[in-house]
């Protein structure tokens, strides 16, 4: 385990350095964890985020457990922010809300990590909000159809 956290944090330190000398940081990390990761995700990840990134935000949700949704803001050091109501963390730099939803994604059903906007609506996807478009489309074709049929043209023979 010693010998996974200090190659893991190498790597990281390494990738830290190639940020800095591009001049810029992450502001924000959300990171997925899991039971096997978690000592390390809110230990050395979250100093190495809060100390060398410098990063704003950072959350961690582990997927198998829909109320593990966390973040720490950083203002000299992290500090932990409290859900809303909801159970969602707002993040400045992205603008956007970060909760959890149940539906479908890929044919799974499951309890997903997503974003929303500032409203509270659904950040959609992009196969979303491309079936959201086309029923759209398709609703305007109909009332289209409807409106050429009052005026005694027939769509369907044109």
């Amino acid at each position: 385990m010693v010998n996974t956290i200090s190659q893991q944090t190498t790597s990281e330190i390494a990738e830290t350095k190639e940020i800095e000398e591009e001049g810029r940081y992450l502001d924000t990390i959300i990171e997925l964890m899991s039971p096997s990761t978690a000592n390390v995700d809110l230990g050395l990840k979250k100093q190495l985020y809060d100390r060398i990134f410098k990063t704003q935000d950072y959350f961690v949700y582990n997927p198998f457990d829909p109320n593990s949704l966390q973040r720490w803001h950083r203002n000299n050091d992290y500090q932990a922010i409290a859900a809303d109501e909801q159970g969602w963390l707002w993040c400045e730099s992205l603008g956007l809300w970060l909760g959890t939803w149940q539906g479908t994604i890929d044919r799974e059903t499951l309890t997903w990590l997503r974003f929303y906007e500032r409203s509270g609506a659904l950040v959609l996807l992009p196969e979303e909000a491309a079936q959201q478009r086309a029923e759209a489309e398709k609703l305007r074709a109909e009332r289209l159809a409807a409106r050429l049929r009052e005026l005694g043209e027939y769509p369907d023979s044109l």
